[in-house]
């Protein structure tokens, strides 16, 4: 199959398939709820995402930001690799797997293909690999807005420059966020790096299952207990109340300046759009 036959499927499936780590999580989550609010939200995202798969149309009226993650072998060439993909996802638009959903920033007008300057992103890494990989995420606006930043140390939180610090951030990101950007959500979490490295370390967390573990033991044990804390704030599906406010966290860690300590939180819908394709 050409290249660009290949990542245009890889739009299709990403903007119309929720990947089976997400959808086996959301059905877990709606044996342990027990409120008929809940229970609903989590029922209609079900229904929701078995429509969007047997149509073949997106699975949210938001297709968000198309960041695509490159992996490649040593010396290939990025550029046309770009092209082809910003060519699928033009096609994509045209057929309604994308909606249009790029606004120029100055004019307020549609790019109606989205494809501008900057959109779509990517990010390539030459890696140890035979073909080039690319794994495509989409992050809708709402879940992008509830995306934040904190600095340690944090007077409010009572919060100091360690792992009980993060916890609190943590913590009080997600009572904050409440409902806001489609819970049950996913946190990706960067510690340390500096502003601009911290959100883009933390988004890419998103892109691991949420059965990977950190081959850090101390981030692994921070991960589950987050995770668990989170889940007992009530917050629950849409912010309706419940079990289920977080499907999963994913925390990294980067060296950082001294005079900073950022913690940095990439908070994703339950439609985590994440496919994968490798090039051969």
């Amino acid at each position: 199959m050409e290249i660009e036959a290949v990542l245009l499927d890889l739009v299709r499936r990403t903007a119309c398939e929720l990947p089976s780590d997400i959808r086996d999580a959301l059905l877990a989550a709606r044996k342990v709820e027990r409120t008929a609010p809940a229970q609903v939200a989590l029922d209609t995202i079900e229904q929701n995402c078995t429509l969007a798969c047997a149509q073949c149309t997106p699975m949210c009226q938001d297709t968000g930001t198309l960041t695509f993650f490159w992996k490649v072998p040593t010396g290939t060439a990025q550029r046309p690799l770009a092209e082809a993909a910003n060519r699928a996802v033009r096609t994509a638009t045209l057929k309604g797997w994308l909606r249009k959903n790029t606004i120029d920033t100055l004019t307020g007008a549609s790019v109606d293909d989205n494809v501008a300057p900057g959109i779509p992103v990517h990010h390539f890494e030459e890696a140890d690999v035979e073909a080039p990989e690319v794994t495509l995420l989409l992050k809708g606006g709402g879940s992008e807005n509830m995306s934040c930043q904190y600095t340690l140390p944090d007077s409010r939180l009572n919060a100091g420059r360690d792992l009980k610090g993060v916890r609190a951030c943590v913590l009080d990101a997600v009572h904050r966020i409440q409902g806001q950007g489609c819970a049950p959500g996913i946190l990706g979490i960067c510690l340390g790096a500096d502003r601009a490295e911290g959100y883009a370390v933390a988004k890419h967390q998103l892109l691991r299952r949420l059965d990977d573990v950190s081959p850090v033991p101390e981030l692994a044990a921070l991960e589950k207990q987050l995770l668990k804390e989170a889940n007992t704030l009530g917050v629950g599906p849409m912010g309706l109340g419940g079990e289920t406010t977080l499907l999963g966290v994913k925390i990294a860690a980067r060296t950082r300046l001294p005079a900073s300590y950022f913690v940095t939180i990439a908070y994703c819908c339950w439609a985590c759009r994440r496919q994968t394709a490798v090039l051969k």
